[in-house]
């Protein structure tokens, strides 16, 4: 309609099915969720390309995932594809950076959508909960409307020098590792017990 474009954001993606086994999940399963989560984004880039090549500009962004930066158990298909085209964006933003073009990912953390209620199948307040609850970055629940403010600051001219960057929108989330405190915690709770237990002999 308007004779260009100037920014593509391939934001189509699914998480596939809910098993975390890679004895128990499926060939066809682990196609279908790289034929949308990285092909789907090949091909929405290949056909940007044509247009932004010869007009020497453009910005390309692809959604991926936390998983793409923290593995925290889930499902093989979903978390090497989102690997994976983080690699693409890179690769690619080294093949077009040439011609003016900026290739971004943005990862989020988890947002309750309605992809992520059918596969958590829990009320909306009980999933906050959830999220919140193991979320680094309290007071604040991560919303869709703050992934598309990342998506329009990585396609606007106050990023004109950002390219080949994940841009990981979740809090800090990936930067901890809960298990050691815990583990302390617990210990501590439990060596105090001991010692309440001895001091009373």
């Amino acid at each position: 309609m308007y004779g260009k474009l100037d920014i593509m954001f391939s934001n189509a993606g699914i998480s596939g099915e809910a098993e975390l086994s890679i004895l128990s999940t499926e060939n066809e399963e682990f196609k279908r969720v790289f034929d949308v989560n990285l092909f789907g984004a090949f091909l929405a880039a290949k056909h940007a390309a044509r247009v932004m090549i010869p007009a020497k500009k453009g910005c390309i962004l692809f959604t991926s995932s936390i998983v793409s930066v923290n593995c925290p158990q889930a499902p093989h298909p979903y978390v090497a594809s989102k690997h994976a085209l983080v690699g693409l964006a890179k690769n690619l933003c080294v093949e077009l950076g040439q011609y003016g073009i900026r290739v971004n990912c943005i990862s989020p953390y988890v947002i309750v959508t309605q992809q992520a209620r059918k596969t958590m199948s829990m009320p909306v307040k009980d999933m906050e909960n959830v999220i919140s609850a193991a979320a680094n970055l309290k007071e604040a629940i991560l919303e869709a409307e703050d992934v598309a403010e990342a998506a329009v600051y990585l396609g606007s001219n106050e990023s004109k020098y950002a390219s080949g960057i994940n841009l990981v929108v979740d809090g800090g989330f990936s930067l901890t590792n809960p298990s050691f405190a815990i583990a302390t915690k617990g210990l501590i709770s439990s060596l105090s017990c001991w010692m309440q237990v001895a001091n009373s002999c």
